[in-house]
């Protein structure tokens, strides 16, 4: 069996706006259910898009912008050209109608998904944006653009478009390289760093900026030619900033995973010092115990609305659909039990995505954002660039195939199959010093029942469970991560790992049943196989039984991802092969060999076929409690009927749906089936152990 591949995270999933929808927005939603006529809507706001009079232009946006964050409506915006018609309101006379526009876009490319975002660019949505940002950064050293208000409620129009066009810039850098090429060569890095240098008087302007850099300097070595140490200075300046507010910690830790990006270009004087004040701010932002936090803003909450009563007054808001009253939510929730229809269909559901608009909702949020950021760049760092990270990650461990015959298999994968702890001494050196193997542990933890059940109870603050368990979910694949790079010793010997193995075993045992969520499977298992490989290669013993660990499996079998089968077919895998060399254990060989041959006779992909063939060369290769579980499941039989169906399922697949590397792997596969079999029939020849 191959060692496990760490896993490598990109950015997050952008979100989008809902700040857009005044109260002829909602109407305008209304009518779209009401009547049915999607279509018609949409031809009626684009064309009010050529109104000479700017309200009703701003009211076409805002209509948009917030009817796009349903799904279902997109296919009508974009077949009567919504980009083209959006486009040169980013350059509008009005601030307002510019702003509203912005968010329109944002809000298209976030809901409508990356090929949305790729088409935007295609109709060259680049170029009134790169001009928007431009005039937005050259306007920030002069006078910003003020609303007519009052001074206490004057609104920068400036920094508030800036806003919507740095996360439109964002989310189609994201999905498209041509994007960030044009990001790189129109010079975009100066206008984000001018927005990130605004982080002590807009905090929510900085957030946006980081999110877009760290999306950009990723894997870009174009860019880095164009870095500018007045860039890093800027950097160091936000990873130094002294603010307690959650926003600000989410802010430090994206420009810690913006610098761990741009590693290369710093000086190699300043690297050890840089790769320390990373790490701090990691391990400062993990160190929150995000579930008594969540509890104590509740509090802050509650106290602000009883607070609040005495005087309570309706706030005049300036921004285009802001909300008032007391209203709670943050986002499609809201926006249902504004239409007084119940948003039936989880698909559609992107309540968890949308900006909140109470404060302490919105810090909580920022604090779990900030969390998960700091695991998806320890996950980074304790992962290898491997280009083929996203191919079938498993290698055989037997002999190479005649297809691969002038090549090792790490050459056909691009890894080693038992290739050497790859983590450079610093960057181990690092994570130990700040308790980092420990505070991952520590939020691979189910979150806090009492955060989950006061989250649960009140609309606005629902959202946060999703974030909880993916915290716990990037805890689970960062402990993964390290599982395969780092020493067992520098994760604490041989009772450190029994002990993991134990809180693995709760949090997957404990449960009246074992959870389902793909995420937490996927999660979960990639750390109980690198695990049980690291015991397994120790000989420690571990507490996990096979009954367990088949339990676990098939509940992965079940799963729509190829990833979480393949994890639990390796964790058989190598229980198995354990219990084959320990004596009167030809009963649990059966149960794992009976449930690998099933795998490989049902799966649906070949690779989950070929990693249960793989799996089962393994723990079948040797040993008379193996040769004794062999004749009882008849696996020779079952190999038999199993290799033409094998072969022609590669002949009629394998170009179609399979990379070649996953070829070269299944080739071996292949090969190594037929002499797997005459093994098999040899020792059919001998007489029963």
């Amino acid at each position: 069996m191959g060692k496990s591949k760490s896993r490598k995270f990109k950015r997050t999933q952008f979100s989008p706006n809902n700040k857009h929808g005044n109260n002829a927005g909602e109407e305008a939603i209304e009518k779209v259910e009401e009547e049915g006529e999607a279509f018609s809507s949409a031809g009626d706001l684009l064309e009010k898009l050529q109104s000479p009079s700017p309200d009703i232009r701003e009211f076409a946006c805002a209509s948009i912008s917030r009817l796009v964050q349903q799904t279902q409506v997109i296919p009508s915006f974009l077949q009567r050209d919504v980009v083209r018609c959006l486009g040169p309101m980013l350059l509008d006379k009005s601030f307002a109608v510019r702003e509203t526009a912005a968010g329109a876009l944002r809000n298209l490319s976030a809901c409508g998904g990356f090929e949305v975002c790729d088409d935007m660019v295609k109709q060259d949505i680049m170029t009134p944006l790169v001009a928007l940002l431009k005039e937005c950064s050259a306007g920030f050293h002069s006078n910003s653009v003020l609303s007519p208000k009052s001074k206490d409620e004057q609104k920068n129009y400036t920094e508030d478009v800036a806003n919507e066009a740095i996360n439109l810039l964002w989310n189609v850098c994201e999905s498209s390289s041509r994007a960030v090429s044009v990001f790189s060569k129109e010079g975009l890095l100066d206008v984000v760093m001018s927005c990130l240098e605004r982080h002590s008087e807009n905090v929510e302007l900085a957030v946006s900026a980081a999110y877009c850099l760290q999306t950009v300097t990723e894997d870009n070595p174009e860019l880095l030619c164009r870095l500018t140490p007045s860039s890093l200075q800027v950097l160091e300046s936000v990873m130094m900033s002294s603010q307690s507010t959650m926003e600000h910690l989410l802010l430090r830790t994206l420009a810690a995973g913006c610098v761990w990006n741009l590693k290369s270009a710093l000086p190699s004087s300043s690297q050890a010092e840089t790769l320390s004040a990373v790490m701090r701010i990691l391990s400062n932002s993990l160190e929150v115990d995000a579930g008594q936090a969540i509890l104590e803003l509740k509090e802050q909450e509650s106290r602000r609305r009883e607070e609040g009563k005495e005087r309570e007054v309706q706030p005049c808001s300036d921004r285009p659909g802001e909300e008032t009253g007391s209203r709670e939510g943050d986002g499609m929730e809201e926006g249902d039990e504004e239409t007084g229809k119940p948003n039936t269909s989880p698909d559609n559901d992107i309540s968890d995505l949308l900006p909140p608009k109470n404060e302490e909702v919105k810090q909580a949020t920022a604090l779990l954002s900030a969390q998960q950021t700091s695991l998806e760049i320890i996950v980074n760092m304790c992962c290898s660039d491997d280009p083929s990270d996203d191919e079938w990650e498993e290698l055989s461990s037997s002999d190479e195939s005649d297809m691969c015959a002038e090549s090792s298999l790490c050459e056909c994968s691009g890894v080693q199959v038992l290739s050497p702890l790859c983590l450079s001494a610093e960057i181990h050196t690092a994570l130990i010093s700040f308790l980092l193997p420990e505070k991952v542990l520590k939020k691979t933890e189910f979150p806090s029942s009492a955060a989950l059940d006061t989250c649960m109870k009140c609309p606005a603050w629902k959202s946060l469970v999703k974030k909880m368990h993916q915290v716990q979910c990037r805890a689970l694949f960062c402990l993964h991560n390290m599982l395969s790079v780092m020493e067992g010793e520098a994760l604490g010997g041989v009772v450190a790992l029994q002990a993991l193995a134990e809180h693995l075993s709760q949090l997957v045992f404990s449960q009246p049943e074992i959870p389902k969520e793909d995420e937490f499977l996927e999660a979960v298992t990639s750390a109980v196989r690198s695990l049980l490989q690291i015991m397994a290669s120790r000989n420690i013993p571990q507490c996990m039984s096979p009954q367990q660990l088949i339990g676990l499996c098939e509940a992965a079998a079940q799963c729509s991802h190829t990833s979480v089968r393949v994890n639990a077919i390796a964790i058989l895998g190598i229980t198995g092969s354990t219990l084959a060399k320990q004596h009167h254990t030809a009963d649990k060989l059966q149960m794992i060999g009976s449930f690998l041959l099933q795998v490989a006779t049902k799966d649906p992909s070949l690779v989950g076929t070929g990693e249960a063939l793989d799996a089962l060369f393994d723990v079948f290769a040797d040993g008379v409690e193996a040769e004794r579980a062999a004749r009882h499941i008849k696996l020779l039989p079952a190999l038999r009927t199993l290799q033409p169906v094998f072969k022609a399922k590669m002949r009629k697949e394998g170009r179609e749906k399979y990379s070649p590397d996953q070829l070269c792997v299944l080739d071996n596969v292949k090969v190594n089936l037929r002499r797997f079999i005459s093994y098999l029939e040899t020792l059919e020849k001998k007489p029963s152990p």
